[in-house]
């Protein structure tokens, strides 16, 4: 576990720092974690999509790694606005979730999504700095709500049933603001009656992006997509801004030094 004292945040500038954040994301989501899509690129070792061209990217970089910036590069985020869908045909969520309620609630929607981290930064501060890095942006956007797929890493729900049990019973988020799986997809978070969930191996089985929703106050859509292209089981994570406590606000939107 890394955890650096030479963090910083910025936005990609450049091409080179795309292509950076889309080798990253290959060694993580397709080396580690078994995806394979048209779009991907195996010769040039580059996870990337349509949507790409629309986002804004976040990289989390660790200066003590040396002087090159793909070497520095720990930690990508990926932003998508309400301009840059409308450009891309729709947010990427759309493409697993009914995202009526968020697109009818007349609120300044923020997609994130594409989060990963080199494997030795995760469990440590890097998420957090990540987080803190999303506040400038999310400040610019005046954006209101926050939403976007998390993946749980393999396909078989079994597997996972604690997890998605527990955001099932103390997690979905209020129903005018809740997304749900596609009808032809829909596999539903219900998966154990209450008495058998165990609430502290369900949150040690959450991964570190769905816990980072929790801890500021978001809540979870109805129902978890299984993306076989990606082998993840994915769920739709939502934050209202506006509900989230004075303490995290001041802990996840001060600016950073």
């Amino acid at each position: 576990m890394e955890n650096s004292s030479n963090f910083h945040v910025q936005l990609a500038e450049t091409t080179e720092d795309l292509v950076a954040i889309q080798r990253l994301r290959y060694e993580v989501f397709v080396v580690e974690m078994g995806a394979n899509t048209v779009e991907i690129d195996h010769e040039k070792r580059l996870e990337q999509d349509i949507y790409d061209a629309h986002c804004r990217h976040l990289m989390l970089l660790d200066l003590d790694r040396g002087p090159d910036r793909s070497e520095q590069l720990v930690g990508v985020y990926r932003v998508l606005t309400q301009k840059g869908a409308d450009a891309a045909g729709g947010f990427y969520s759309a493409t697993e979730f009914d995202l009526d309620p968020l697109l009818k609630s007349g609120r300044n929607l923020l997609e994130l999504g594409r989060s990963c981290l080199r494997k030795s930064y995760r469990g440590g501060s890097a998420m957090f700095y990540l987080w803190q890095g999303l506040s400038t942006l999310i400040v610019k956007e005046d954006a209101e709500i926050l939403f976007g797929s998390a993946s749980f890493k393999g396909t078989n729900i079994a597997a996972i049933a604690q997890p998605l049990s527990l955001l099932y019973e103390d997690y979905l988020t209020t129903m005018d603001l809740r997304p749900k799986v596609l009808p032809q997809a829909y596999v539903s978070l219900n998966q154990l009656e209450k008495s058998q969930i165990e609430r502290l191996t369900a949150l040690k089985a959450m991964p570190a992006l769905i816990k980072a929703y929790l801890r500021l106050g978001g809540g979870v859509a109805d129902g978890a997509f299984i993306d076989q292209n990606f082998n993840t089981t994915d769920v739709c994570m939502v934050l209202d801004i506006e509900k989230m406590s004075s303490r995290q606000k001041l802990i996840y939107f001060r600016k950073l030094k």
